[in-house]
C-alpha cells in the first residue's frame, strides 16, 4: 500500500496532479473576476448595479450576459463537474499501490487532458476537439475507478 507522505513519489505524484487541478479550478474564479472587470459587465446579481467606487456608473446592461465572462464561467462548471471525481479517484488509485510509470502517466495524462481542455474552449474550438480532450480524461477517470473497485474487491 502506498505510504501518505510527500517522500513517497507514488503519493507525491497524485499530490503534485491534486494540486495542479485545485489550483486550475482556483484560477477560473479569478479569471472570472478578470473578465469581468475588464468588461465591466457579465455580472448576475441586480445588487452589482449599485453605485460604489468600483462601479461609479452602474447600468442594466451589466448584467446582460458577456461571452468572455460566459465562456469562463461554462470551462468552470466543466471543471467542476470533472475535477473532483478525478480527486477521489486518483486518492483512490494510489491505494493500490500500482507501479510509478502507470501512476505518472494516467495523473498527469489526465492534468494534460484538462490543461488541453482548457485552452481548446478559450480559443472557441469546435465541440469535437473538446469533446476528445475531455474523452481522454473521462477514459483516464474510469480506468482509475475501475481499478480502485476490483482492488476494494479484491479482485
Amino acid at each position: 500500500m502506498a505510504s501518505l507522505r510527500f517522500d513517497d513519489p507514488l503519493f507525491a505524484t497524485y499530490a503534485v496532479a491534486a494540486t495542479l487541478m485545485i489550483l486550475k479550478v482556483i484560477a477560473m474564479s479569478w479569471l472570472t473576476v478578470v473578465r469581468m472587470i475588464r468588461a465591466n459587465g457579465g455580472f448576475r446579481s441586480p445588487e452589482d448595479l449599485r453605485r460604489t467606487p468600483l462601479n461609479p456608473h452602474p447600468s442594466p446592461a451589466q448584467l446582460e450576459p458577456n461571452d468572455g465572462v460566459e465562456r469562463i464561467r461554462r470551462i468552470q462548471l466543466n471543471d467542476l463537474e470533472n475535477i473532483p471525481f478525478f480527486l477521489a479517484a486518483g486518492f483512490l488509485y494510489i491505494l493500490t499501490s500500482p507501479s510509478l510509470l502507470a501512476a505518472r502517466l494516467l495523473l498527469y495524462g489526465y492534468v494534460v487532458s484538462r490543461l488541453l481542455h482548457f485552452l481548446a474552449y478559450l480559443t472557441k474550438q469546435t465541440h469535437e476537439v473538446r469533446a476528445a480532450l475531455w474523452t481522454a480524461g473521462s477514459l483516464i477517470l474510469l480506468y482509475l475507478t475501475g481499478r480502485s473497485l476490483l482492488a476494494a474487491l479484491g479482485i
